[in-house]
């Protein structure tokens, strides 16, 4: 039973900060561009330094939206008031927009200008025509921005129509690429929830809402850049549907698969595998074994599998999806299938096997197709490893030749082969080559919102290896983008942002901003070592530059604590530490030295004199 909101519940949120900022202030935006007539006509004039191929994880630009689609059948997508019958069954029968909008102006003339239900028509025709193609999406986004004033004006129990119009706004403001626009809408949507929810609002129509703002949240976040916050939103829409589906039911399936492709995709392995599992098990209940469905949710598991270094459960995973798409005859899809088992291959150092697949892949694919630039690639890999160094030049650089040519037709996919072409070269100590591609990878991905956990990594890379090579001054913006964008995509505690604030402070170091090295290398000290444990060579290793930043202040007590943890972690390593629990031990005395106030003494290391150093 629907809860009606009275007159004092509306204003208390008519009047709120977040009510006029986020209606309000949109309807004046989008009334000054032209797109929003409300009288005459509605129609508008989102140190990565292990790298996780992203290729074997499969996002859709708007999977966040075949997910809405699929929770939401077109009836249940609208709930209107009682319109003119004959008047509704012409909007709803309507072939075309031409049809459409005639059936809106007859209902549109038989109706006052405030009245709910004309809201409510607005409402509809914005979310027909959102649906029916890109080329309506302005005029879309007109309707329901006329049916949020019309709502927005009216008591009732017009809330939930209300949350309606702000979710479809949001959408489609995202699909307009207006992304603070589409959050806004999204916000107030789900602020008028929590509000309904309170008052003891409930049933299937509520419930719907609260998924579709919550994958609407997802998309608009994940389109532009910002995984890790996308994927705070799909668990909470996975955690409702649990609540209210079937334990086996398909849409749980999709629902679990495409919450574990998100975990992927920000490196959450544990996460991911077993709601894959569950989703393995639900889609080979629903659909059997043997279709192309399957293949998508052994390929991610696959993926899964090498996130978390377990390459022969992977493949496994590549063998059955081999087999599916032989007894589908698709032979494309087959290519890539066995790209991937080379890659595979490569990790468990099966390198003759991974050759001979990537000959045979070679002998099927096009001079300038894409699957012959990946086989190349993983080529090099395996002639890297077997140290034939000028042929996996020479590997790449055919790879190179046809990206050249590809570059204006898949630039996501061209971005991330330069990328692993750069980490190849900068294996074989390349270090300008690496560099160059990397650069050109960050033309390429700068125009892509969604990749933007993609263009952290680059930055990252590439200040790390402008910092090893000298380039102190260029590494330290590459260093900072980079503490930006993977804190965006990844979270405040991922790994790949912890080495970027320890080369970041290393940075600042060497150019004696010494607080603000201090200040970066506490932040990675704390990530590091919550990742990989305080004994991890990294986690002493930002240690030991800590303790120098603090030697460099000359805050000595704090450097001889930081030391002797250095010495401590060393010490459990021994005996195969011994020279850097040895070095350790050394310059804890000379800080003893500077402490006393000797003036021999010298801390840190790279403060001896140059021939000393020599």
């Amino acid at each position: 039973m629907r809860i009606a909101i009275t007159p004092s519940v509306l204003f208390k949120l008519c009047c709120s900060k977040s009510f006029s900022k986020n209606i309000i202030a949109p309807l004046k935006s989008y009334q000054a561009a032209g797109i929003f007539h409300p009288k005459s006509s509605p129609h508008a004039t989102f140190n990565l330094f292990a790298y996780i191929n992203s290729k074997l994880i499969h996002h859709q630009p708007y999977y966040f939206h075949r997910a809405t689609q699929a929770f939401l059948a077109p009836s249940q997508t609208l709930s209107p008031l009682s319109l003119h019958s004959d008047l509704e069954e012409a909007l709803d029968s309507a072939n075309n927009t031409e049809e459409l909008l005639t059936a809106f102006k007859a209902l549109e003339a038989s109706l006052n200008k405030d009245d709910e239900r004309l809201g409510l028509a607005c409402l509809k025709v914005g979310d027909i025509l959102h649906s029916k193609a890109s080329k309506n999406l302005e005029k879309a986004l007109g309707f329901a921005v006329r049916a949020l004033e019309i709502l927005g004006r009216n008591d009732g129990e017009g809330s939930l129509p209300l949350v309606k119009a702000l979710r479809l706004v949001g959408s489609i403001s995202c699909r307009i690429k207006r992304f603070n626009e589409s959050l806004e809408s999204l916000e107030t949507a789900y602020q008028i929830l929590g509000s309904l929810e309170e008052e003891g609002f409930n049933g299937k129509e509520f419930n719907s809402e609260r998924i579709s703002i919550q994958l609407e949240f997802a998309n608009t976040k994940n389109l532009m850049g910002q995984r890790w916050e996308a994927l705070l939103n799909l668990r909470r829409a996975l955690q409702i549907r649990m609540q209210i589906l079937e334990p086996d039911s398909m849409e749980l399936g999709l629902a679990c698969k495409d919450v574990a492709e998100a975990c992927a995709g920000v490196l959450e392995f544990g996460e991911a595998l077993p709601l894959c599992l569950k989703a393995l098990e639900i889609f080979e209940a629903k659909l059997g074994e043997n279709c192309e469905e399957m293949v998508q949710i052994r390929q991610l598991l696959g993926a899964i599998h090498v996130g978390l270094g377990e390459n022969e459960e992977a493949l496994t995973q590549n063998e059955f999806c081999r087999a599916i798409l032989l007894s589908l005859n698709m032979e494309c899809e087959l290519l890539n299938i066995e790209i991937e088992a080379a890659n595979i291959q490569i990790n468990l150092g099966r390198f003759g096997e991974a050759m001979s697949n990537l000959k045979a892949v070679i002998q099927k694919t096009g001079k300038e197709s894409e699957a012959r630039v990946l086989a190349f690639v993983s080529m090099a890999k395996v002639l890297f490893f077997q140290e034939r160094f000028g042929d996996s030049k020479g590997c790449l650089d055919m790879s190179c030749d046809i990206l050249n040519k590809l570059e204006l037709i898949s630039s996501e996919k061209v971005a991330e082969t330069f990328l692993e072409i750069s980490m190849l070269y900068e294996m074989m100590n390349e270090f300008e080559t690496a560099i160059s591609l990397m650069k050109r990878t960050l033309a390429l991905l700068e125009k892509i919102p969604q990749e933007q956990h993609l263009l952290g990594s680059v930055f990252a890379r590439m200040g790390w290896l402008l910092l090893f090579t000298g380039r102190v001054q260029h590494a330290v913006p590459s260093l900072e983008s980079a503490v930006t964008k993977l804190k965006s995509s990844f979270g405040p505690k991922h790994f790949g942002l912890g080495f970027a604030y320890k080369h970041l402070g290393q940075a600042y170091l060497e150019m004696e901003k010494i607080q603000s090295a201090i200040q970066m290398l506490l932040l990675a000290k704390d990530i590091i070592e919550a990742s990989f444990g305080p004994q991890h060579e990294d986690s002493i290793d930002t240690c030991q530059h800590i303790a120098n930043a603090y030697g460099v202040m000359g805050s000595y007590d704090m450097a001889m604590e930081f030391q002797q943890h250095v010495i401590d972690r060393w010490e459990m390593h021994a005996p195969d530490a011994k020279d850097e629990l040895r070095e350790a031990i050394r310059l804890l005395q000379q800080l003893k030295k500077k402490v006393a106030g000797s003036p021999s003494a010298v801390f840190p290391a790279h403060c001896l004199p140059e021939s000393l150093l020599k």
